[in-house]
């Protein structure tokens, strides 16, 4: 009797530390999906610097993100962090348009390893 409560009480132990790194992975895509947002909008408005503030700041919760995601959402997180990077850097020479088109392909990213 005493194992099969310590094998239940260890089975929803696990379970809730999985749930919980969901949750976490989830909040941070949300957020990353916001600013990615938001950096295309600066993007197609042809405001270089101001795509790659919000580039950053998705890049930060991608990345957070990534940490925790598993299987097929962390492969997504991980694809989603280069394309920001690659959007921060072509934006801090200041084209817009190809910034936006690799911020676009992250918003992608993030959204398939957020299902």
């Amino acid at each position: 009797m005493k194992k099969s409560i310590f094998a239940f009480a260890s089975l929803l132990l696990l379970l809730g530390t999985f749930l919980s790194t969901a949750v976490f992975a989830e909040e941070h895509a949300y957020a990353a999906i916001e600013h990615t947002s938001a950096a295309i909008a600066q993007g197609k408005a042809g405001k270089a610097p101001a795509l790659v503030e919000h580039a950053e700041k998705a890049l930060e919760h991608a990345k957070m993100a990534e940490n925790v995601a598993l299987g097929h959402s962390k492969t997504q997180m991980q694809s989603a962090v280069k394309a920001l990077e690659k959007a921060i850097n072509v934006g801090k020479t200041g084209d817009a348009k190809t910034a936006t088109e690799s911020t676009e392909e992250a918003l992608g990213f993030l959204q398939a390893g957020n299902k």
